[in-house]
């Protein structure tokens, strides 16, 4: 993580902070669905926390894919082959499946893990 994120991933755990107190606090002395909704507000920043290590992760990998690439391989004779393959193959596993993509995120291809069966319910 460099800094911005750090700075980014402390200010959204101070919200988690303050949104889960003020959940102690409705739970305490004001109505339970207050309550509920901000226990349930406090834990989106802590997703927000998990999803920047994830990016960070990523670019690191790619940084790292792209070192590859321009560095020449273990024979001397020019960059990693496999370098950019390895880039397309990382980003295309970051997405979903093809038709996915075309279809704004409604349908998945056959072989996409992510496919969920359509209801036959009218």
């Amino acid at each position: 993580m460099n800094s911005s994120s750090r700075l980014l991933a402390t200010l959204y755990v101070a919200t988690s902070a303050g949104l889960a107190w003020t959940a102690v606090l409705e739970y305490w002395y004001g109505p339970m669905w207050a309550a509920c909704l901000f226990a349930a507000a406090s834990i989106v920043p802590v997703i927000a926390v998990v999803r920047e290590s994830v990016i960070g992760d990523q670019r690191r990998a790619l940084a790292d894919w792209a070192r590859r690439a321009t560095v020449p391989g273990p024979s001397g004779a020019g960059p990693d082959p496999d370098a950019a393959e390895d880039i397309v193959r990382a980003e295309l596993d970051g997405a979903c499946c093809e038709r996915w993509w075309t279809s704004l995120g409604c349908d998945h291809d056959r072989s996409c893990p992510h496919r969920i069966p359509r209801s036959s319910a009218a």
